[in-house]
C-alpha cells in the first residue's frame, strides 16, 4: 500500500482502537487490504529458498572428525538418495570447521567444485553455502555449539504448503504505544528451544492498552528502523503457537509513540520445521490477555518434514 493511501485514513482513528466501529466501511476495507498484502509477502518469504519450509536437517557437530553422507554408518546421515553414501567428513577444531570431500563426490560452493576447504571461521562475516544436487547446507553457531543446517530445494513440505490460517483482520488490535527507552547497557535474558539462554540488548519497552487494560512488552534490536518483539498471550498453545509469535514495530516518532499491530503477529520458524532454533518469549512478554489477531498456529506434516 502506498503512503498516499494511508492519508485517506484519519490519524485519529487508530489512537485508541478500543471501538471496533471507529473505522468507516471504506477505511476498514483499505486497512484489511494493507494487512492482506503484508500477509502475501509473508507467505512468499516462508516459501523462499532461504525460508523455513525446505529445512530438512539440523546436525550438531562434535570436536574432531564428523563423517557425512546418506549411509547409516556416518556420524551425520543426510537424506537417502540425495547424496553419496560416503560423501566425506567435517573436521572441527575449536570454532573452525573444514570440509573434506571424498573422491568422485560432487559438492560445490558458488558453482565451483571443492575437495577441501574451511567453511566456518569465527572471524568470517560471510556464510558459505555448500550444494550437492537439491541439497544445500551451511554451518550455524548457537551459543558454543556448531551445527549443519540442511535444506532441500525439492522438499515435499514446500509442495504441500497451502498457507497459514489467520484471525480476521481487526483494527482493535492495532494500538498506539508509548516507548520507554532503556539504558544503553540494558539486556534481557532470551532462551531458545535448545534451552540456551543468552543476554540480548533491549532498547526499551512498549506500553499500550487493550480493552482498557495496560500492558508492556520488552523489545529487542531489530534493524535500523524497527524493533523485534517476541510475545505470547492467552491463545498460545491453543489457537496460536505455544512458543509465542514474532512482531516488528517501527522505531518511535519524536513523541516517543509507536504503533503496535498484532494483526502482523506471525509464527516463528519452529512452527514450520523441527530443525529451527527459535527464541522464546521472556517471562515479562507473556500477556494474560487473548490476542485474537495475526497468524494462527501452523500444523506441519511431521511425516513429510522429517527425513
Amino acid at each position: 500500500m502506498t503512503k498516499s493511501i494511508w492519508f485517506l485514513i484519519p490519524a485519529l482513528i487508530f489512537v485508541s482502537c478500543t471501538n471496533k466501529n471507529v473505522l468507516t466501511p471504506e477505511e476498514l476495507k483499505i486497512y484489511q487490504a494493507e494487512i492482506d498484502a503484508w500477509h502475501v509477502q509473508r507467505l512468499e518469504k516462508v516459501k523462499a529458498p532461504n525460508g523455513w519450509l525446505n529445512l530438512v536437517g539440523l546436525y550438531w557437530l562434535k570436536s574432531g572428525m564428523n563423517t557425512f553422507g546418506s549411509g547409516e554408518n556416518n556420524n551425520i546421515v543426510f537424506p537417502k538418495g540425495k547424496i553419496a553414501e560416503q560423501a566425506g567428513y567435517f573436521l572441527v577444531k575449536g570454532n573452525v570447521v573444514d570440509i573434506h570431500i571424498n573422491d568422485g563426490v560432487s559438492i560445490a560452493i558458488n558453482g565451483n567444485p571443492v575437495a577441501e576447504q574451511t567453511i566456518f571461521h569465527p572471524d568470517s562475516t560471510k556464510t558459505i553455502i555448500l550444494k550437492s544436487g537439491s541439497l544445500r547446507w551451511n554451518i550455524i553457531k548457537r551459543d558454543s555449539e556448531l551445527g549443519i543446517r540442511l535444506r532441500d530445494d525439492e522438499s515435499e513440505t514446500i509442495k504441500s504448503f497451502s498457507g497459514i490460517e489467520r484471525f480476521p483482520v481487526d483494527p482493535e488490535y492495532r494500538v498506539e504505544a508509548t516507548f520507554e527507552k532503556s539504558d544503553s547497557s540494558r539486556t534481557i535474558e532470551i532462551t531458545n528451544v535448545l534451552d540456551q539462554t543468552t543476554p540480548q540488548r533491549s532498547p526499551g519497552s512498549i506500553v499500550f492498552e487493550i480493552k482498557g487494560t495496560q500492558y508492556r512488552l520488552d523489545v529487542l534490536e531489530g534493524g535500523k528502523e524497527e524493533y523485534f518483539v517476541i510475545v505470547s498471550d492467552a491463545t498460545s498453545g491453543k489457537e496460536t503457537y505455544a512458543g509465542g509469535r514474532f512482531m516488528y514495530v517501527k522505531h518511535p516518532d519524536i513523541s516517543e509513540k509507536i504503533i503496535v499491530d498484532f494483526n502482523k503477529a506471525y509464527n516463528p520458524p519452529c512452527v514450520f520445521t523441527p530443525y529451527a532454533t527459535c527464541p522464546l518469549p521472556p517471562a515479562q512478554n507473556v500477556l494474560p490477555v487473548e490476542i485474537k489477531a495475526g497468524e494462527k498456529v501452523y500444523e506441519y506434516n511431521s511425516e513429510v518434514a522429517v527425513d
